[in-house]
């Protein structure tokens, strides 16, 4: 019988801590994402709507349509880029307190879930 040392039980403990870590930053930035697309496309679709009932706005609404979905890209590109930070951290306490990281992801992911559940209910 083959018994894991207390070292690589920590070891394999962290490693799915930071594995769940990590699904859970994905699925987060995941329904971040699905939440400014359809941002970005109701902008697009009211865009269009209110381009010919409002003639010679329409330039100006462009303008401002197109600054907002500026706006959005680089939003969600600081939300990838948090994420990816957050990522990188959570691995290096990972590493540094396994039994504290595990508890932690634990938590985080009932809260993802939690956060899941919030936007599949308006669809």
């Amino acid at each position: 019988m083959h018994t894991l040392k207390p070292s690589d039980k920590a070891h394999s403990l962290a490693d799915q801590a930071a594995h769940s870590v990590d699904h859970a930053i994905k699925s987060t930035q995941r329904v971040a994402n699905e939440a400014l697309e359809g941002l970005a496309s109701g902008v697009q679709h009211l865009r269009h709507q209110a381009a010919p009932l409002l003639g010679g706005a329409s330039d100006e609404l462009n303008d401002l349509a197109q600054h907002g979905m500026d706006n959005l890209r680089d939003e969600a590109r600081h939300v990838r880029h948090q994420a990816v930070h957050m990522r990188d951290e959570a691995a290096h306490y990972i590493k540094n307190d396994p039994l504290k990281a595990m508890l932690i992801a634990a938590a985080a992911g009932a809260a993802m879930m939690a956060i899941y559940s919030v936007f599949s209910r308006g669809r």
